[in-house]
C-alpha cells in the first residue's frame, strides 16, 4: 500500500501531469470564458434588441388577451438561466376590459421574472421556460350580477395555424409572497391566501402536464359560504402536493400526505374540473387529530356547535367535500370516525370508556340541498359510562341545526346504588336494587337545552331503597315501573314505607317531559294512595315540614340535583288517598277516603270521609306555608259519634272539669276552624280561631262530680248520678284558649239547665248557669213543645255564676243574673 503512495506522489511531480492539470485549468477557464462572451453576447443583443423583444412581448400577450397590461420596465438578468435569457419585468400591471366596473386588478406584481428560449428568440418566437413572481396581488373575482375579471384570454381563431412551430410551455413556476384572491360573490365563496412560497417543475406529456409543488401559505380565507364562516383561518399550510392535469378529463388532481395546516397533518386527494360551464371538485382528508385542534380547523357555523364537547385521546377522521365552484351555496360535506375507548366531555358531564361510530352530512336528504337545515349526525352503537351509570345508544339521529332535534334509543342496566355518584346525597340516596332503562326519544335542542321531549318505554326498579332527604321519605324494597306514552308518564307500584307507615302508590303525569323542562309548576301529578295503616301526624308532617334545605351545588356535577329538587318543589300534586285504618294522636279511624292537593307546601284537602268512634267524620281543609309553620283551615261534620270514645281520643280537648267517662251519648257536629300547625304535624297549643255547634243524642252525664256536689244540697231525693238527656245542644266561638258558649241547652230527667258565657282551656272561666229546680221528670210527658218550653223555668229558679279561682271552678251565686 505504502509503494503505492510513493508511486502515486512521484507521478504528481512529473512534467505529464502538469501538461494534464494545465489543459484542464486551460479548459475551464475557457469554458468561462465563453460563458461571459455568451452572456455578454445576449446583454449586448437585448440591449441592442431591447425595442423588438419588448414588442414581441407585448405582441404575446395582447394577442392572447383582452384588456390592458402595464410593465413599467424590462430587464436582462445576467448570466442568470443561462444559456437561455432571463428578463425582469418590474411593476407589471394586468386588468381585463371590465376593470371600470368592478374594479378588481387580475394581477399586480412588483416583479416578475421570464425565463425565454433563446434559440426562439433568433427564430422571432417568444418561448417561456419559466415564470417566477415576486411580491404579487392576484384576484379572481365573480360578482353578484355574473361579471368576472378573468375573461382576459381571447379565445384562439379556428383553423388559425400558429406562425411558429415550435409550441410554448413554461416548465417552471415559481411564486414568493404572492397575495391570492379568489373572490366568487355570486356563490358567496371567498379564498384568501398568502403564498409565503410555491416552487413547481411541470413534466408534460403531449397535453397532459404532471408537476410536484411545494407550498407554504397563510390561509387567511377558506369560505365555500362565506354567510358560514371559514375553514383553516389564519393557519399555515405546509407540504408537497403531486399535481396532474389530464387533458382527456379536463380535469386537475392534487394528492398529498402529511400536508402540515397548522400543526396538524393531514392526507388529502382532490380533482378539479375545468369545464367551461361548470367547476365541480371533491376533496378527500384524512387525518388523526384531537377534538379541539379540528375544531379550530372548521368554519364558525360548524365549530360553535362542536366546541361544547371534547373527546380527550386523538380521533381518526375522514372527510369529503363534494360542491362546484360555479353554483351558490354550501357544497356537500361529509365526515366519519370511529371512536374506541375514548372520554366524551358534555356540557353536563363525562362520559367514560366511550366508543361510537358518527358521521355527519350537511345533505341528509339527497336533493334538498346542503344547508343547515339539512344537516345530520347520526351516531351508531355509542356505550359509555356517565360517571358510574353505563349506557348504550344503539342508534341516534342529531338533524336540522336551525332547528335542533334528536331522536334515538337509550338503553342501560345498573345497580341503583350507583346513582349516589349523580344525585347529591342531601337530595336522595340510593341503595339496594337494579334498574334498567329501555327508551327511545324525540326532544327539540335550543342552546344546548331540551325542548318538547317525548319520550316512549320503560324504566323499572326492582328492590330499591331511596331515601329522599329533604323530607325524611323512606322507600324500602321499591318496586318501581315507570311507563313513557306519548301522553304520560305512567308510574307504577311504588310503597312507601316510613316508621309506622306503609303506603303504596301508583301514579300518573300529563306531559311530564315538557313540562319537567319548560314548565314544572304546571306540573300535576295524580298519585293513587293506598295504606293498611296511616299516622296522619307523621304524614302530614312528611308533607309539610320544610325538613333540609335544597342542596346547594358546589360545581357544576350537581347541577342535575338542584334541578331535580326545584322540579320536585315546583310541581304540584294530587293524592287520591285510602286508608283502611288511620290514627291521629289517639284518634282512629276506617276506612279513610281524602283527595290532598300539594303545591308549593300549600297543602289542601277536599272530601276527606272516615269512620271513627261509631260513627263518620268528612272535612276538608288546607294547609299554607307561614315561616316554619303551617297556617290551618278545616271544616268538619261529625255524624253520630260515640262521644266518650271521641273525647278520649282528642285528650278531651284539656278539658279537667270533667273526664270523658262522664259523659255518653253520639255527638253530630260541626265545626269551621283556623289554626296553627307545627312543621311536625302537631297542632300548635290555643292556636284555633272558629265556630262549631254541637248535638248530643241520646245523652247520659254520669258521675259528674260538679253537679253530684250541687245535687246533694239543691236535689237530694234526684238521681244526679244518671242523667239522661233529652236535648244537649249549643254553638261556641273558639278563641285560642277562650270558648265562647252561646246557648248551651241541657234538657235531662234531673235538671235542665242553660248556660253561657267564657269558657277557658287555662284561666279565665266565667260561665252563667240558670237552673230551674223543678222536677223535669214530670215534662216528659207534655208533648207540645212550647207548652214544654213554658214550663222549663216555673217555680224557684237558681242563677249561678262557674268562674275561676286560681285555677280552679268555684260556683258561686249569680245574684245580678249576669
Amino acid at each position: 500500500m505504502n509503494q503505492f503512495w510513493q508511486s502515486t506522489k512521484t507521478y504528481f511531480k512529473t512534467v505529464n501531469f502538469r501538461k494534464i492539470i494545465k489543459r484542464i485549468g486551460f479548459l475551464f477557464l475557457g469554458i468561462v470564458a465563453l460563458l461571459l462572451i455568451a452572456s455578454a453576447v445576449l446583454s449586448v443583443y437585448f440591449k441592442n434588441h431591447k425595442t423588438e423583444i419588448v414588442t414581441q412581448i407585448n405582441a404575446k400577450i395582447n394577442e392572447s388577451i383582452s384588456g390592458t397590461v402595464n410593465i413599467s420596465d424590462i430587464n436582462y438578468k445576467f448570466l442568470k438561466g443561462f444559456p437561455n435569457m432571463t428578463l425582469a419585468l418590474s411593476q407589471v400591471e394586468l386588468k381585463d376590459s371590465l376593470w371600470s366596473f368592478h374594479k378588481r386588478t387580475l394581477l399586480k406584481a412588483e416583479q416578475i421574472e421570464v425565463r425565454v428560449n433563446v434559440l426562439g428568440l433568433l427564430s422571432n418566437e417568444i418561448n417561456i421556460d419559466k415564470i417566477e413572481i415576486q411580491n404579487a396581488a392576484l384576484h379572481l373575482f365573480k360578482g353578484k350580477n355574473g361579471i368576472v375579471n378573468t375573461n382576459i384570454f381571447r379565445p384562439k381563431p379556428k383553423n388559425k395555424k400558429s406562425k411558429s412551430s415550435t409550441t410554448s410551455s413554461i416548465n417552471e413556476i415559481i411564486l414568493d409572497q404572492v397575495h391570492f384572491i379568489s373572490e366568487n360573490q355570486m356563490g358567496n365563496k371567498l379564498f384568501d391566501f398568502d403564498v409565503l412560497a410555491l416552487r413547481s417543475k411541470i413534466d408534460f406529456d403531449d397535453d397532459n402536464w404532471r408537476t410536484k409543488l411545494y407550498l407554504k401559505t397563510l390561509a387567511k380565507n377558506m369560505a365555500f359560504n362565506t354567510k358560514r364562516g371559514s375553514f383553516i383561518k389564519n393557519k399555515i399550510v405546509e407540504g408537497v402536493l403531486i399535481v396532474d392535469f389530464s387533458k382527456p378529463k379536463n380535469q386537475i388532481s392534487v394528492a398529498t400526505k402529511n400536508l402540515e395546516i397548522g400543526e396538524e397533518l393531514f392526507d388529502i386527494n382532490a380533482h378539479f374540473s375545468l369545464d367551461k360551464n361548470k367547476s365541480p371538485f371533491d376533496i378527500a382528508i384524512k387525518t388523526n387529530i384531537l377534538w379541539k385542534d379540528a375544531s379550530a380547523l372548521l368554519s364558525a357555523n360548524i365549530s360553535r356547535r362542536i366546541n361544547q364537547f371534547d373527546l380527550k385521546k386523538p380521533i381518526n377522521v375522514g372527510c369529503t367535500i363534494v360542491g362546484d365552484m360555479s353554483e351558490t351555496g354550501d357544497p356537500e360535506i361529509v365526515v366519519t370516525t370511529k371512536i374506541k375507548n375514548n372520554e366524551l366531555k358534555i356540557p353536563d358531564g363525562i362520559i367514560s370508556d366511550c366508543s361510537f361510530d358518527a358521521s355527519f352530512t350537511n345533505q341528509y336528504k339527497k336533493g334538498a340541498g346542503c344547508n343547515d337545515v339539512n344537516s345530520t349526525i347520526t351516531l351508531t352503537n355509542l356505550s359509555g359510562k356517565y360517571k358510574t351509570i353505563p349506557f348504550t345508544i344503539p342508534i341516534g339521529i342529531i338533524s336540522n341545526f336551525e332547528k335542533t332535534k334528536a331522536a334515538g334509543s337509550f338503553r342501560s342496566d345498573f345497580p341503583v346504588s350507583q346513582l349516589n355518584e349523580i344525585i347529591n346525597k342531601d337530595l336522595m340516596h340510593f341503595s339496594d336494587g337494579q334498574a334498567k332503562v329501555n327508551l327511545d326519544f324525540k326532544f327539540d335542542i335550543l342552546d344546548l337545552k331540551i325542548q318538547k321531549p317525548l319520550f316512549t318505554g320503560n324504566v323499572t326498579v326492582k328492590n330499591a331503597t331511596i331515601n329522599y332527604g329533604p323530607r325524611n321519605l323512606t322507600f324500602v324494597k321499591t318496586d318501581i315501573q315507570l311507563d313513557f306514552t306519548e301522553q304520560a308518564l305512567l308510574i307504577k307500584k311504588i310503597n312507601f314505607k316510613d316508621r309506622r307507615n306503609t303506603v303504596f302508590m301508583e301514579g300518573k303525569i300529563d306531559n311530564f317531559l315538557t313540562l319537567y323542562y319548560e314548565n314544572p309548576e304546571k306540573m300535576i301529578v295524580n298519585w293513587d294512595i293506598y295504606a293498611p295503616f296511616l299516622d296522619v301526624k307523621q304524614f302530614v308532617g312528611v308533607f309539610t315540614s320544610s325538613g333540609k334545605k335544597a342542596p346547594k351545588t358546589k360545581n357544576k356535577k350537581d347541577d342535575f340535583s338542584e334541578e331535580l329538587y326545584s322540579v320536585i318543589e315546583k310541581s304540584q300534586m294530587v293524592l287520591n288517598l285510602k286508608a283502611d285504618k288511620m290514627v291521629y294522636s289517639k284518634v282512629e279511624a276506617t276506612n279513610a277516603k281524602a283527595t290532598i292537593l300539594l303545591l308549593n307546601n300549600k297543602l289542601m284537602v277536599k272530601n276527606g270521609l272516615v269512620k271513627s268512634s261509631g260513627g263518620t267524620i268528612s272535612f276538608d281543609g288546607e294547609l299554607v306555608p307561614n315561616g316554619d309553620n303551617f297556617l290551618l283551615e278545616s271544616n268538619a261534620k261529625i255524624n253520630r259519634v260515640d262521644i266518650a270514645r271521641f273525647l278520649t281520643s282528642l285528650n278531651n280537648f284539656g278539658i279537667q272539669s270533667f273526664k270523658p267517662k262522664n259523659i255518653n251519648g253520639f255527638l253530630t257536629a260541626s265545626a269551621s276552624l283556623k289554626g296553627t300547625l307545627l312543621s311536625g304535624g302537631q297542632l300548635k297549643t290555643n292556636s284555633l280561631f272558629g265556630a262549631a255547634k254541637f248535638d248530643v243524642s241520646q245523652g247520659a252525664l254520669v258521675n259528674f262530680e260538679p253537679i253530684t256536689n250541687i245535687a246533694k244540697f239543691a236535689f237530694p231525693f234526684r238521681d244526679v248520678n244518671n242523667i239522661v238527656f233529652r236535648d244537649l245542644s249549643g254553638n261556641f266561638k273558639i278563641n285560642g284558649d277562650l270558648v265562647d258558649v252561646n246557648d248551651l241547652k241541657v234538657s235531662s230527667n234531673v235538671l235542665n239547665l242553660d248556660v253561657n258565657g267564657v269558657y277557658s282551656f287555662n284561666r279565665g272561666t266565667n260561665l252563667a248557669m240558670t237552673i230551674p229546680l223543678r222536677n223535669p221528670k214530670k215534662d216528659e210527658f207534655i208533648t207540645n213543645k212550647f207548652e214544654r218550653a213554658e214550663n222549663r223555668n216555673k217555680g224557684i229558679v237558681l242563677h249561678l255564676l262557674a268562674v275561676d279561682v286560681d285555677g280552679k271552678i268555684k260556683i258561686r251565686w249569680n245574684k245580678n243574673h249576669e
